[in-house]
């Protein structure tokens, strides 16, 4: 595989754990920029990256970089994602990739006159052991698909000031464990759901701090989704056809999966390491650049997108900013 000159916007631990990743996969890692020379340099030290820049801008002029990996708040996505593609750099941004159907339709159209790859960081679509399974689904081995349903609660200390409750830096359950929950559930959807029911409970700042959803589309496929930020619940997917149930637990980097057919039989199903999540993105995306090609994951970003878009409007939660 061709070596790819890599930079980092956002310079945080899941940064830290990409640049981890990268060299791995890439064997190193061009620059940083942070909001400081300062911060950029220290990461630099603390990750060996070669250049450390104070000013993003500035980073994104070096001509010798080929892609950045971006991992701000979900609230600055749009305008780094932008201003890379700007500079004729591909991109992959961290989930939420963006937080509105509005800012990810102009990212595409900028992409596509460029021709720019831009990625979603969802580990999921990234997974060797997602493939396998939607292989399995798409052969017809479970029957007709027809109900997916998908549980995600992480239990967030209680902080009206900590970003996961911040409205000013798009907080909420939605953005933040949510897209994991609705890429699991479009990922094996036959098509875009047309239906979506839902209800919320508001956390005290005015984010989204628990919800359900409910999803259905023109083939009858529905699905059915369960978020919270102030109680643990399982990270658990199920998908059932006809025929039997894919379970998969601790979804978002699975590397197995069981499945159980209508007459009992049980099936286990191993692909890819969970520790090598981040590599698997990686080596994707470094593909979707080498082979100038740019809908493996986009379009499944997109729709997820669509989706949150509109639950978030039947919720009635904007964002200051939007």
């Amino acid at each position: 595989m061709s070596k790819l000159n890599w930079a980092i916007i956002g310079p945080g631990w899941a940064a830290s754990d990409f640049v981890k990743a990268i060299k791995e996969v890439n064997g190193s890692v061009y620059a940083v920029a942070g909001i400081s020379q300062e911060e950029a340099q220290a990461f630099a030290d603390k990750n060996q990256v070669e250049n450390a820049f104070g000013d993003y801008t500035e980073m994104l002029k070096d001509e010798a970089i080929d892609v950045v990996y971006i991992s701000t708040p979900h609230n600055l996505h749009h305008k780094f994602i932008i201003e890379s593609l700007k500079h004729g750099k591909h991109v992959i941004s961290e989930k939420a990739i963006t937080v509105n159907s509005e800012q990810l339709t102009e990212i595409i159209a900028l992409a596509e006159e460029k021709n720019l790859v831009v990625a979603e960081a969802m580990t999921l679509y990234y997974m060797p052991l997602y493939k396998k399974l939607k292989e399995i689904l798409d052969s017809g081995q479970l029957g007709k698909l027809k109900m997916i349903q998908v549980s995600f609660g992480s239990c967030k200390e209680y902080d009206v000031k900590n970003r996961f409750f911040s409205k000013d830096l798009a907080g909420g359950a939605l953005l933040d464990i949510g897209t994991y929950a609705l890429s699991f559930t479009r990922f094996f959807l036959s098509q875009q759901p047309n239906e979506v029911l839902t209800t919320v409970k508001t956390f005290e700042t005015g984010v989204d701090e628990q919800s359900g959803i409910v999803l259905k589309n023109e083939a009858d496929e529905m699905a059915v989704i369960s978020l919270t930020m102030r109680a643990k619940m399982p990270k658990r997917g199920i998908v059932a056809g006809e025929l039997g149930f894919i379970t998969v637990d601790n979804f978002p980097r699975a590397d197995k999966a069981t499945i159980t057919y209508t007459d009992g039989r049980v099936e286990q199903i191993e692909a890819g390491e969970t520790a090598k999540a981040l590599e698997y993105e990686v080596e994707d995306m470094q593909n979707f650049i080498i082979n100038k090609k740019n809908t493996a994951t986009l379009h499944l970003s997109n729709d997820v997108m669509a989706l949150m878009t509109n639950v978030r409007n039947q919720w009635g939660i904007k964002y200051p900013f939007e």
